[in-house]
């Protein structure tokens, strides 16, 4: 197929950078002419710099009022119409709902949907949430509609729920795990001989376990400084479980953990760890964790979709009970006081990595989703 035109819809450009570009960049070198189409926070050079055609949108996710929404989901549709794309790729939960609905309605040739974790409306509870939840689902089944489609899903979890819910067969379904990692960027180094370093790396929200990592913390310096604890990072307000400024301000005068702010350089920062951990809710699946396998560091994480999928179990790292900060200290504190294995972990995980996460495997799993869905329109 001659001038073959991929469209990519995301809710923000950083997220797509730091997820998705491997593909695009690929897929540029397959001929494709790729198209993205997000709300632009201040990486509009990186995204054209790479070869991208660039559609600015206002996609919030945040904004979930009618008007909102109605006017999001226009913007979709016009750049749907304008471009006339062979593939939609729709990645993280409101492009995959309104894009998919907009793609069904425009006839557009294929839609691939990236699911990329169900959201913090599936962990609350309480009537509100539960109608939310309702609302959600059916908007999922409308836009999983379309005839020639690829949903893919990161953990087992996410894909048993959905595919119950939405009625989609086996050849509509692709599980990959996670975004991938670089194994010739994220290597793994040697640990440090000094005081031992515990890193939570994420956007910092209540979900992602952080309140549960500081009173761990404390727990495991009770009775003196045996270890750093830090957070990488930065809170995100628009999301409503977003930890405030003032509260990581006072953990860090209380000299509980370091602030070590978003980086965008992990592949430096992990090696400075001794052990990562993550005490998400719940996750789609989370890239630092196989970034921290990549680099050879052992992992503490919990029994919830997503992490649980991202380690082998006491192989690779130890996973604790949701919300369980005593158990949270015990396993980081089991892990300090048994270097030995920590270190079997970390090689456990960058041998896990190698066979898993590769980046090169993960594009090429893509590239082959965009091939056999254009060779069905042929058929």
């Amino acid at each position: 197929m001659n001038n073959k035109k991929l469209l990519f819809i995301v809710n923000t450009d950083w997220f797509f950078l730091s997820h998705r570009l491997p593909i695009a960049i690929e897929a540029i070198n397959q001929g494709y002419e790729v198209h993205i189409a997000t709300t632009i926070a201040n990486e509009l050079d990186s995204l054209k710099k790479n070869g991208l055609i660039v559609h600015p949108i206002n996609l919030h996710r945040s904004r979930t009022g009618l008007i909102s929404v109605i006017s999001e989901f226009k913007e979709i549709l016009d750049i749907i119409r304008l471009i006339a794309p062979n593939i939609v790729h729709l990645v993280t939960i409101k492009p995959v709902l309104l894009g998919g609905i907009a793609s069904r309605i425009l006839n557009v040739p294929a839609v691939v949907y990236a699911v990329s974790g169900l959201g913090y409306v599936f962990l609350k509870k309480g009537v509100i949430a539960f109608i939310i939840r309702k609302i959600i689902i059916y908007l999922y089944q409308l836009a999983f509609r379309h005839k020639n489609k690829c949903v893919i899903f990161q953990n087992d979890s996410d894909q048993l729920m959905l595919s119950k819910l939405s009625l989609l067969s086996s050849n509509e379904v692709e599980l990959i795990n996670g975004s991938g990692v670089d194994l010739s960027v994220f290597t793994q180094q040697s640990f440090d001989s000094g005081v031992p370093v515990i890193i939570l790396a994420a956007r910092l929200l209540k979900d992602k376990g952080v309140k549960e990592f500081v009173e761990a913390a404390k727990l495991v310096n009770i009775n003196n400084n045996r270890a750093r604890f830090a957070l990488v990072g930065e809170p995100d307000f628009d999301n409503p479980a977003s930890i405030q400024r003032y509260e990581l301000e006072n953990w860090k005068n209380e000299r509980i953990i370091e602030l070590w702010g978003h980086r965008e350089d992990m592949e430096k920062v992990i090696p400075l760890s001794t052990i990562v951990v993550l005490p998400s809710y719940r996750e789609g699946f989370p890239k630092i964790l196989i970034e921290a396998a990549a680099c050879g560091r052992p992992v503490v994480t919990t029994d919830v979709p997503g992490c649980r999928d991202a380690i082998e179990k006491d192989i690779t790292g130890i996973i604790v009970p949701v919300r369980d900060y005593i158990e949270l200290a015990k396993k980081i504190s089991f892990l300090l006081d048994n270097p030995s294995i920590s270190r079997k972990m970390g090689n456990a995980g960058r041998l896990r990595a190698e066979e898993f996460f590769d980046i090169n495997k993960v594009v090429e799993k893509h590239m082959k989703i965009y091939e056999d869905l254009l060779n069905r329109l042929l058929v």
